[in-house]
């Protein structure tokens, strides 16, 4: 006869099963996250080595004559339609917006940049501020990056507050890597800006995120000076990161066999039948 199982028994199991999925889910929601922005990064990388040299020049001149024009008037948190339609135009190679990626050495973090603010863009990668300067760099430039801390799904920016004065961030745009130092880190009130306004003369880019960390009342502003390349900052396109595909089916697979392996263990089959042997 086959054993019935009480319902307190299949309550617990059913417990144990989502308490496990609630456990596995940051982990694995924001492995898959850093797939998707490195399948981004790389997609980026791959586009950017086919640009023939006259492009390549156009689009990052243009990129810098917008800076230089941004330095002359100064920041307009205002942007008419045609400010914003030049503004989209810019390190823009298909629709999706990517302009470049960030990499944070210190945190391991290594996230693709986008045109704009939209929280569609916050949950996938860092969005560029744009009413600041694009991120090229040059004399009297400001450029702000802005993402998320916090979210389950995706680690994003959720240890800026670890870095210290001292510590360098890059950014990648095209194929020029932009080596940035932390000078300056501040804490303000979201409608406070003018920690993000051009400094003549100097080339800034500040990290902004949320804090303090789950409240989101202020600002955490990590501001960085353009600094000299340090020793393995320059890479040629074909060095991006690359995906190791296996790592991502064990990923996968893992937390799918550990459920079925507990599933085996509470809820065993019945032994197969034996055979008799014959007189």
């Amino acid at each position: 006869m086959k054993r019935k199982l009480g319902s307190t028994t299949v309550i617990l199991v059913l417990i144990l099963l989502i308490g496990l999925s609630l456990l596995l889910y940051p982990s694995v929601s924001n492995y898959w996250n850093s797939i998707h922005q490195s399948r981004a990064i790389s997609t980026y990388v791959e586009t950017v080595s086919h640009i023939d040299n006259d492009e390549y020049k156009q689009i990052l001149n243009g990129a810098r004559q917008y800076n230089q024009d941004l330095a002359a008037t100064g920041i307009r948190w205002n942007m008419s339609t045609e400010q914003r339609s030049r503004y989209l135009s810019l390190l823009s190679f298909d629709r999706s917006g990517l302009m470049g990626f960030l990499e944070i050495p210190k945190l391991k973090v290594m996230l693709p940049i986008y045109h704009g603010t939209d929280e569609g863009i916050l949950q996938q990668g860092v969005g560029h501020l744009e009413s600041t300067s694009l991120p090229v760099g040059g004399y009297g430039s400001h450029c702000a990056l802005s993402g998320h801390r916090g979210l389950p799904s995706a680690t994003l920016l959720s240890d800026l507050n670890k870095l210290v004065v001292g510590d360098t961030f890059t950014l990648n745009v095209l194929d020029e890597v932009l080596t940035y130092e932390v000078d300056q880190i501040r804490v303000v009130l979201p409608a406070d800006l003018k920690d993000l306004e051009i400094v003549p003369e100097m080339d800034y880019c500040t990290l902004v995120t949320c804090t303090p960390y789950g409240i989101n009342t202020h600002r955490l502003l990590v501001r960085g000076h353009r600094t000299s390349n340090l020793p393995g900052d320059i890479r040629v396109t074909a060095d991006a990161l690359q995906i190791n595909e296996k790592l991502v089916a064990l990923a996968i697979a893992v937390p799918f066999l550990i459920i079925l392996a507990l599933y085996r263990m509470i809820f065993p089959g019945r032994p197969a039948p034996t055979k008799r042997k014959r007189m």
